[in-house]
């Protein structure tokens, strides 16, 4: 009786055991040429525009870090300076005296043994008995987003 009834459905065309057995190549599902190359532009035209906002985000970002980092080592120099009478003689001393916990990492060298520190022998107050660092300068040869070198900041 089931062969029967098949029969009758495949003769009508209302039942088909293969229904994709007709199709022909162009309406099987799939993406065309055309359309993959229309993607990957849209998604080159993106990427040309993100890029270049995402990096300069990050330069940024390490300015910033730079700028924050420069104003906590000069003002601890200060502070140094000023508690102690007399300046430190290098980055270490502010560190083992608990001015710093302890050296940033520069962030446009990504070390901390990188910075360059000034002497100076001139005194910043009546009562320094004796000169050392008053100034502390990235070391990279980089030049920053508002055209001085990161070494001048």
């Amino acid at each position: 009786m089931l062969g029967q009834f098949r029969a009758v459905l495949f003769k009508t065309r209302s039942w088909n055991p293969r229904p994709n057995a007709r199709r022909s190549l162009r309406q099987q599902g799939g993406f065309t040429l055309v359309e993959l190359m229309v993607v990957m532009a849209i998604m080159a035209v993106l990427m040309a525009v993100a890029i270049p906002s995402f990096i300069s985000a990050i330069r940024s970002a390490k300015e910033a870090a730079l700028r924050e980092d420069l104003h906590t080592m000069r003002d601890a120099i200060e502070q140094y300076t000023e508690d102690k009478e007399a300046a430190p003689q290098s980055l270490d001393d502010l560190v083992q005296s608990g001015y710093l916990v302890s050296i940033p990492v520069d962030p446009m060298t990504h070390s901390n043994t990188t910075w360059v520190a000034d002497q100076s022998d001139t005194y910043t107050s009546v009562d320094q008995s004796q000169t050392g660092i008053n100034e502390v300068h990235s070391g990279s040869d980089l030049i920053g987003s508002n055209g001085e070198p990161y070494s001048q900041w």
